[in-house]
């Protein structure tokens, strides 16, 4: 047992499986899972482990999120066309606002910390 106000960061909470929206999906599967382990009494902030197989995805983000990749490769790419690349142990943040596509090559899991302002 951890003592009050600790949280493991593990997918021993249960997980919600989703389906992501044509308007959304690219390209590849569209599955992803979700083990959240923690949301603060605001709702405002959360922590735990997303799950993807491959895919491209168009996002927009309204939340600023901090990622640690376990596995796979992420590809993060602009709406003006810069991309950057993360691969497993790495670590980098979204800050809200950020538009453009995540790709997940291979099996991608990450850890991730969400902030979204009320």
């Amino acid at each position: 047992m951890l003592p009050q106000g600790i949280v493991r960061i593990d997918r021993e909470t249960p997980v919600v499986e989703s389906h992501i929206g044509q308007d959304v999906l690219l390209a590849g599967k569209a599955d992803t899972k979700l083990w959240n382990a923690f949301t603060d009494q605001t709702g405002q902030f959360s922590v735990g482990h997303w799950a993807s197989g491959s895919c491209k995805l168009n996002v927009s983000y309204s939340e600023n999120e901090l990622c640690l990749l376990l596995s796979g490769k992420a590809i993060l790419t602009d709406e003006a066309g810069q991309s950057c690349e993360f691969g497993p142990g790495e670590a980098f943040t979204i800050a809200a606002g950020f538009k453009g596509t995540w790709e997940s090559v291979g099996e991608v899991v990450k850890i991730y910390a969400a902030f979204e302002a009320a």
